[in-house]
């Protein structure tokens, strides 16, 4: 009963935290600026709790507008019939990439809010600071593959996979690296194929 419990309240807090997001972005298509106060009635819990999520309107509302572009993994593959796990995540990799040019100062002051906001662990009792978009959109990429690797690889992939998409892995390609559009997108599919196929070799997690 006890594990079931530590998963239960890291699963429970990313879903209050996605209910804020959610609601944030229903009371914004009504054309206007809503307070964290109204996020929180408009998602049916304490202004409180909205508050230990998010430290601000500013930090939230600029999150709910990226949040609303990211699809889910059955939209993302709808109309995609192929089993290739490379070919999926690189549909997952162009998504985040888009997503994050046509968002960059939002995703920019989601980040800086993130940091702002300080180190808060679930295992601590905190909220998570972040919505993990990510994970579920690779693992749905890498599912039809699943027999092609160990269950540890797997793990291990979808891990290693998650450094490559989302807005870090662009930021340091544009600030860092300094790679225009075209080399960014070429070094992120060599990325995504290398991943791969080390996964796919014997005795790849170690």
């Amino acid at each position: 009963m006890a594990g079931i419990d530590r998963v239960g309240r890291p699963n429970q807090k990313a879903r209050t935290r996605k209910d804020l997001l959610q609601a944030a972005s229903r009371l914004t298509k009504q054309g206007r600026v809503p307070t964290l106060e109204e996020v929180a009635a408009e998602a049916l819990v304490s202004r409180a709790t909205a508050y230990r999520y998010f430290p601000s309107a500013d930090a939230l509302l600029a999150e709910a507008a990226v949040d609303v572009r990211v699809p889910e993994p059955e939209e993302l593959f709808r109309d995609d019939d192929s089993g290739d796990p490379v070919e999926r995540m690189q549909r997952v990799e162009t998504m985040f990439y888009d997503v994050v040019l046509a968002n960059e100062p939002l995703l920019r002051t989601m980040l800086a809010h993130t940091v702002q906001h300080g180190s808060q662990a679930d295992e601590s009792g905190k909220p998570p600071r972040r919505q993990n978009r990510r994970t579920p959109l690779i693992e749905a990429a890498l599912a039809p593959a699943r027999d092609q690797f160990k269950p540890g690889d797997l793990k291990m992939l979808t891990r290693a996979l998650a450094l490559i998409v989302g807005t870090e892995a662009t930021i340091v390609v544009k600030d860092v690296l300094q790679l225009d559009d075209a080399e960014a997108r070429k070094m992120k599919r060599w990325a995504i194929r290398a991943l791969v196929e080390a996964a796919r070799r014997p005795n790849a997690h170690r």
